[in-house]
């Protein structure tokens, strides 16, 4: 079958594609021919090496965390009935034709849902809808949305707007600012100018963006507010100084650092985000789609920032 390697870690050159053997389920697996892969910006960090620690990576491997399309085999244990059946699947691997994946991660596509939109919840619909949770949005409070024109991003704007909260969205450039208004935000800023934190003020901050960014977002965060991090520009976290926090009384989460949630309540949450995007209550706004071949395309496009709204992988 058709995928892409990482053969050594670097730049998007290094994704390289090849042909492999098909994958075989294992117990209570199944294979899962993929309409479309997702792509995150994770899966373009860890291409370049970062994040060992948490994330180790043998040589060559495939990457990506899974995707949208049809079941085609089951493995010992696992129901005959799913062969044929229009899932998501979480995985190791994403960008290739087939992927395996336990049935602990693998959910059904509810009807009138398509497999580009259903990839594209995959993980940013789980991750947004979790942040959503802890942050506990109110009605007519103040919320501010940094990377808002992101996956994950542009999902919180409209979880916001249905909360009945005033939602700000930040982002880089008026075409991700325009995509930020059509999704629901009252107000827009570009966090590309000088001092953009001083014209917001937030009740709640969500911080998708990291460094130096998420520090001049918790700047617009107000006393007595909350704000929670879950960014990684170019690898960096946001650091805040637990003394200021407390300071200005202000509650600080970094959802990064409190690592992944249990697996079944993240199969739980993920059927939850893909009935409320079949519903129409949440759209994932896609941005960008390329052939499995033009992986590397993808990531630059990515690291260049080029991209308003998820990028995809149609196989």
């Amino acid at each position: 079958m058709r995928a892409i390697h990482v053969r050594e870690f670097g730049g998007p050159e290094v994704l390289t594609p090849v042909e492999i053997p098909d994958p075989v389920p294992g117990p209570g697996e199944v294979v899962v021919d993929l309409a479309a892969a997702d792509i995150i910006y994770l899966d373009t960090l860890l291409r370049a090496g970062w994040g060992a620690d948490f994330f180790p990576k043998d040589l060559p491997y495939v990457p990506g965390g899974g995707g949208a399309g049809t079941v085609s085999a089951v493995g010992e244990g696992a129901d005959p009935a799913w062969i044929g059946r229009r899932v998501v699947a979480r995985s190791a691997t994403g960008y290739a034709e087939r992927i395996t994946a336990s049935l602990r991660e693998v959910v059904e596509i509810p009807d009138g849902l398509g497999f580009p939109e259903a990839a594209a919840i995959l993980h940013d619909g789980v991750t947004a809808l979790l942040l959503a949770h802890d942050g506990a949005i109110r009605k007519g409070e103040r919320v501010l949305v940094t990377a808002a024109a992101g996956g994950a991003g542009s999902i919180l704007v409209q979880l916001g707007r249905e909360a009945g909260a005033r939602v700000t969205a930040a982002a880089r450039g008026e075409r991700k600012l325009a995509l930020a208004r059509e999704l629901g935000a009252e107000t827009v800023v570009d966090y590309s100018l000088e001092g953009w934190q001083r014209q917001v003020e937030a009740d709640l901050v969500f911080d998708g963006v990291g460094g130096a960014l998420g520090e001049a977002a918790f700047e617009a965060t107000v006393e007595g507010g909350r704000f929670i991090t879950y960014g990684t520009a170019g690898g960096e976290f946001t650091h805040i100084d637990p003394a200021l926090a407390e300071r200005r009384r202000v509650g600080v989460h970094n959802a990064l650092e409190a690592g992944p949630p249990e697996q079944d309540k993240v199969r739980a949450v993920l059927a939850q985000a893909l009935d409320l995007a079949a519903k129409g209550t949440i759209r994932p706004a896609i941005g960008a789609t390329f052939p499995l071949e033009r992986a590397r395309d993808a990531h630059v496009s990515l690291a260049e920032r080029a991209t308003a709204g998820k990028s995809l992988l149609l196989i």
